[in-house]
Order: structure tokens, then C-alpha cells, then sequence
């Protein structure tokens, strides 16, 4: 009870959110993810084309505010997919993004 409080729990958290080691923006990316970035863009993509879809089929039927949310999550899907596969491509190349 006595021990010096030496915050281990937070250490390792600190940690495990650090490896990979990455720099600037690249720490937004979950480290899980971030060790299959081509995966996760990919799938990222697909959802925001599927996002798309749903937001195209509801502007033909006359929801606009849910076109706009549906369009809005499309958009964002794609640049972040996009971002991670930019991520990728510059570390296979050995270049820093």
C-alpha cells in the first residue's frame, strides 16, 4: 500500500499507443491499425463508397438532410482511406509522409 505511485498502467498505455513509432498526424491512427494500413484503407474506401450509395438512393427519393449525413460520412471515409493508403505506400517506399 505504501509503494511509490509510479503510474505503471499509464507507462504501458503510453507505450503500446507508441509502437510503431510515427510521427505528427500519423498518431491519430490506432497502432492496430496502423500495422495494416493497406487493410484498413481499403475497407475504408468501400465503406465510404457504400456511404455513397445509401446517400445518392436517399437524394432520389427526397431525404436531403439524410443525403447530406450520408454524403458527409462518404467524404470523410474516403479522404482518411485515401490517407491511409498514402501512409502505406510512402513507408513501403521507405519515405516519410
Amino acid at each position: 500500500m505504501n509503494a511509490p505511485n509510479d503510474n505503471t498502467a499509464w507507462k504501458r498505455l503510453r507505450g503500446w499507443w507508441l509502437t510503431p513509432p510515427r510521427p505528427g498526424l500519423q498518431r491519430l491512427i490506432h497502432p492496430w491499425e496502423y500495422r495494416r494500413l493497406r487493410f484498413f484503407g481499403v475497407r475504408k474506401i468501400a465503406a465510404g463508397s457504400v456511404a455513397a450509395a445509401v446517400g445518392f438512393i436517399c437524394l432520389a427519393y427526397g431525404g436531403y438532410g439524410w443525403a447530406a449525413l450520408f454524403l458527409v460520412v462518404a467524404a470523410l471515409n474516403i479522404a482518411w482511406g485515401c490517407w491511409d493508403l498514402a501512409i502505406a505506400r510512402a513507408a513501403s517506399a521507405g519515405r516519410k509522409v
